[in-house]
C-alpha cells in the first residue's frame, strides 16, 4: 500500500496510507499550495474533507489548527483507510461513508475542502456542498480546467498546477 506524508503542522512528516484502487490522492507540492491558501482559516475551524480518499487533506487542517473534521467518502475501502490512519495518529474524527451528493451535515463549516475525482467531475454535486459553507468560510476546490462559478461563493484566487487547479472560493456574510 502506497502512503503520502504530511507536510506541515502538529503530524509533519508522519506518513499515511492511501486506498488505491481508482483514489487518486493530491500531490505534496499542490497540498502545500492549497493549505497556503487557506491557513488563517484553520485555526479552531470545522472542516468538511469531502472526496476524502485517504484522509490526507482533512488530516492536514487537524495537523494544522482545525478544531474538528468530518470526512466524506463513498468508498468503503477508503473510509476503513481513512479510520486507520486517524487511529494511527490517535485521532477519533467522523467518517461518513456517502456519496457527495447525498451528504447532509447537521451543523454549517467554516471550511470545506474538496478533491472530486477529474474523470466525474460533476459540478451539481460541488454546488451541493457549497451550501453546508458557514457565512465567511471558504470553500476550496481541486478541479481540472479553469475554475468554475459556484452559486452564492465569490471566487477569491485560483492556481494552475500541472494538470489541477486549485480555488479558493468566499461565502460572504
Amino acid at each position: 500500500m502506497k502512503s503520502v506524508r504530511i507536510t506541515s503542522g502538529k503530524y509533519r512528516g508522519r506518513k499515511i496510507a492511501t486506498p488505491g484502487g481508482g483514489t487518486h490522492p493530491m500531490g505534496e507540492r499542490e497540498r502545500l499550495a492549497l493549505f497556503n491558501m487557506i491557513a488563517e482559516y484553520l485555526s479552531g475551524a470545522k472542516v468538511l474533507d469531502a472526496y476524502a480518499g485517504s484522509g490526507a487533506l482533512g488530516i492536514e487542517a487537524l495537523s494544522r489548527g482545525a478544531d474538528g473534521v468530518i470526512f466524506v467518502e463513498k468508498s468503503a475501502k477508503a473510509a476503513q483507510v481513512i479510520k486507520g490512519n486517524l487511529k494511527s495518529l490517535g485521532l477519533a474524527p467522523e467518517v461518513v461513508v456517502c456519496d457527495a451528493a447525498d451528504y447532509v451535515p447537521i451543523e454549517k463549516f467554516n471550511v470545506i475542502i474538496a478533491d472530486p475525482p477529474y474523470d466525474a467531475f460533476d459540478l451539481l454535486k460541488v454546488e451541493h456542498l457549497a451550501q453546508f459553507l458557514d457565512d465567511g468560510g471558504i470553500f476550496a476546490l481541486s478541479h481540472p480546467d479553469d475554475a468554475p462559478e459556484l452559486l452564492g461563493l465569490t471566487l477569491e484566487k485560483s492556481r494552475k498546477y500541472a494538470g489541477a487547479t486549485i480555488s479558493i472560493y468566499a461565502k460572504n456574510t
